[in-house]
């Protein structure tokens, strides 16, 4: 136990219509002090998007979620944010908004390995349908 440092996370939820509250998770976004991490994973899945009847676009979606990709490794063509220290870019990212693409309220854990953690957080609240894997 003396190697597990703590770490926070959010889901990534996709709420294609902000009025009616209904949403789909679609990323995890994860962050650990101590080991200097900062990740995000996700995926959207295009059958759960279309049954939402609604006509967002996927590869608008995607890009706007590889920004947040981009901020978590400090990139600076993802503008201002991405070189903020890495617990205020995951606040940034982690915070409550309004949009389309919102985030949980934060968990927080114990790893030895943020990576391996955030994978495995990924695939239970996200790819939960085993066939997805």
């Amino acid at each position: 136990m003396q190697d597990k440092v703590t770490f926070e996370y959010a889901i990534i939820r996709l709420v294609p219509k902000v009025e009616r509250e209904e949403f789909f998770n679609i990323g995890v976004i994860l962050y650990s002090k101590r080991k200097k991490f900062v990740g995000v994973k996700y995926k959207i899945n295009e059958s759960k998007l279309n049954a939402f009847g609604c006509d967002l676009d996927l590869d608008t979606l995607n890009n706007y979620l590889k920004s947040w990709e981009l901020i978590c490794k400090g990139d600076a063509s993802a503008g201002t944010i991405s070189q903020f220290e890495i617990s205020d870019r995951f606040r940034w990212l982690a915070a409550t908004r309004s949009t389309i693409i919102q985030s949980s309220k934060t968990h927080s854990g114990l790893t030895n390995d943020p990576e391996k953690e955030l994978e495995d957080i990924f695939k239970s609240y996200v790819l939960c349908d085993k066939t997805e894997y």
